[in-house]
């Protein structure tokens, strides 16, 4: 946890570790260039009283990424390697020893990070939850998808919901 927690710090600094790598057709080469969210932005913490008394300190800087490695890394080192124990059962119901036979004496691949397929799970849904917030691209784009009465009938909802709240004037909803 606390790797974890230091890794984030350092890691979350470099913009090649929290930027989308990006394909750029003039230069026809990939580019690691954006804006880092505030996800990855220093941000300052006030410390609880508690914890002040024994460090001193009342508050500390720090990214707020690095809150949610200290959940992805303790699921990790606590739950994490339940997943042997999970694929060792899941093997010993079809009474098989390994996977396969891609590794002599070792197994197949899946038995070489049967943790790992429980923690790209946990993370994948972490992600989903609480760090991957609204996204207005995606949402047109999956609207682009749709059948044109469907679409038609979401623009319709949308205009009389904006007009409700009064951000819509008359002159916007006729043109």
């Amino acid at each position: 946890v606390v790797f974890g927690l230091l890794l984030s710090y350092v890691m979350s600094g470099y913009r090649c570790f929290v930027c989308p790598v990006e394909y750029n057709n003039d230069t026809n080469s990939f580019t690691v260039d954006c804006e880092p969210s505030d996800l990855f932005r220093l941000q300052e913490y006030n410390i609880p009283e508690v914890i002040r008394s024994v460090i001193g300190l009342t508050t500390v800087w720090m990214y707020p990424f690095q809150i949610h490695s200290i959940a992805l890394s303790t699921f990790a080192s606590l739950i994490g390697p339940f997943g042997g124990f999970f694929a060792s059962g899941f093997k010993r119901a079809f009474k098989i020893k390994d996977f396969a036979n891609t590794i002599p004496g070792h197994g197949g691949i899946m038995d070489r990070f049967d943790c790992q397929y429980l923690m790209a799970t946990f993370v994948n849904v972490y992600i989903a939850s609480f760090i991957r917030g609204p996204n207005p691209s995606k949402l047109i784009q999956q609207f682009l998808t749709l059948r044109p009465d469907q679409q038609l009938h979401i623009f319709n909802t949308l205009r009389s919901h904006l007009a409700d709240k009064g951000m819509l004037t008359a002159g916007t909803e006729d043109e």
